[in-house]
Formats: structure tokens, C-alpha cells, sequence
């Protein structure tokens, strides 16, 4: 059966803050998901919050994914250690499988860092798996296409979080990315998205003006899926198990024409 996830962020980042995400994750355990990515940018605080939710994470038996604000790289192309240490002691602290980090101001110059990232890595528990962000430093197909090829020539086995809808904000075609990279993916958002008079806004797949099924046909089939857009309604539990079981039937119907 596929793994789905919930990214916390889903329900609103004022909910969000109101409520905690100790009380979302829950949620998400009772609407039937297999796990939760725990969003850094919505802690309050980190050196209480993370220890709670680790232990409803734990007795739950939910995957976890921590997702970092934070860019790897600075603007001037070095290493964000101290960022990147944040990200690996918080990821730890949950017991999450997974760090989720774009690469930020990652440049030409930044190849020569690699060595640091991968001294840092090493015997880590955690994963880290590098996202695709709404910017076309950290964002576009080209230089998504930089980084891996620079990791590959260092050896670095780095996967990545495949955000199906941040390709539109960064002016890019999600099947295309999907052909590109989908031997580094290991984690997919699963977030549609629809053009408005000025922007573009996150909406369920099957909303989505994109191609979708054909953007998931181009990904690995064994690695799970994100729910990563707006979860509104009176009946928030209603709600996210309604959309969860909807990812699981999409699943179960590519699985079957396979």
C-alpha cells in the first residue's frame, strides 16, 4: 500500500501556530496517514515542541519527515553548517527518517563544500533528501540538474523531495523535471497546482492543471507521498482522511494499469 503523508504545513500556517503541531500530527494519525512531516518554520517552541511530538510520532508508530526553512547553501555559496546541524540535531530529536532542506544559494563555486556536507552526513540516521523550492536558484530544472551532477562526481548518494507543484512557481515543466530526475527521487509532494489572475496556488491533484498522473507515472512508484496543500473545512478530520483515501485509490489505480 502506498505511504502517505501529511505535511503539517497542509492546514494552515495561523492553525498552524494556534493549535501546534502536536495536536495536528494527531489529526493526521487519525485521518489514516502513515506519517507527518513536522515544518521547522512553524515551531514554536523547538526545545519542547519537538520532544512531544517525537513521543506522539514514537507510540503512533508514524513515519517522519522534518522539513527545514533553511537553505543549505548561503548567497555567497558556502556551506550553511550551522543550518545544516540545526536541521540534523532537530530531525534526530523527532526520530524523523528523513531531512527535507533545499539547496539556497548552492553556485558554481560550491562543489568544493561538498566534502564538508558529506563529513557532516556521515553515520547520520537521517536521510537527507533535497527539495525543489518555488525559486529558480534552488528551483529550476537546470539548477537541480547542477546539483546532482555535482554530488554524483563526488560520490554523494543524495536523494530527493520531488515537489509536483513548485515547478510552476519556478517556471518549469513538472513532466519534464520528472523525466530529468526521477532517479534521485525518494519523496514526493503530492500538490497540485491552478493559475489565479496574479499567482499560482497550491490545490489537490486532482484539481491541478497540470499533468499529474503522467508526472507520478515518471516517478519511482515505491517511495511515499506527501499530502502538501490546503486541508480547509469545519470538519478538518473529515476532511484529510477524505483526501488521504484519495491518494490511496490514485495509488491503487496506477499500481493496477502498470
Amino acid at each position: 500500500m502506498q505511504q502517505i503523508l501529511v505535511s503539517l504545513s497542509s492546514f494552515g500556517a495561523a492553525e498552524v501556530r494556534r493549535h501546534g503541531q502536536l495536536y495536528f500530527a494527531s489529526l493526521a494519525q487519525s485521518a489514516g496517514a502513515d506519517g507527518v512531516e513536522i515544518r521547522g518554520e512553524l515551531l514554536g517552541d523547538p526545545a519542547t515542541e519537538l520532544s512531544s511530538i517525537a513521543q506522539v510520532v514514537r507510540d503512533a508508530g508514524l513515519r517522519c519527515v522534518y522539513s527545514s526553512p533553511e537553505g543549505l547553501w548561503q548567497a555567497d555559496g558556502e556551506l550553511d553548517r550551522a543550518a545544516l546541524d540545526r536541521g540534523l540535531e532537530r530531525a534526530a530529536t523527532l526520530g524523523a527518517t528523513r531531512l527535507k532542506m533545499s539547496i539556497g544559494g548552492f553556485g558554481a563555486d560550491s562543489a568544493a563544500t561538498l566534502a564538508a556536507l558529506q563529513e557532516r552526513l556521515w553515520h547520520r540516521a537521517v536521510e537527507l533528501v533535497i527539495e525543489n523550492d518555488q525559486t529558480a536558484l534552488a528551483g529550476s530544472l537546470p539548477a537541480m540538474r547542477r546539483f546532482f551532477a555535482a554530488v554524483a562526481a563526488r560520490g554523494l548518494p543524495l536523494g530527493m523531495t520531488f515537489d509536483m507543484g513548485n515547478w510552476h512557481w519556478a517556471g518549469e515543466c513538472p513532466l519534464e523535471a520528472a523525466k530529468a530526475l526521477a532517479p534521485q527521487v525518494r519523496y514526493v509532494h503530492c500538490k497540485g497546482a491552478q493559475r489565479q489572475p496574479r499567482h499560482w496556488v497550491a490545490v489537490p491533484l486532482v484539481d491541478s492543471a497540470a499533468p499529474w498522473r503522467a508526472v507520478l507515472g515518471a516517478l519511482p512508484a515505491d517511495v511515499p507521498w506527501a499530502i502538501e496543500y490546503p486541508l480547509l473545512g469545519d470538519d478538518l478530520l473529515a476532511t484529510t482522511r477524505g483526501e488521504i483515501r484519495q491518494l490511496r485509490e490514485i495509488a491503487a489505480q496506477m499500481e493496477a494499469i502498470a
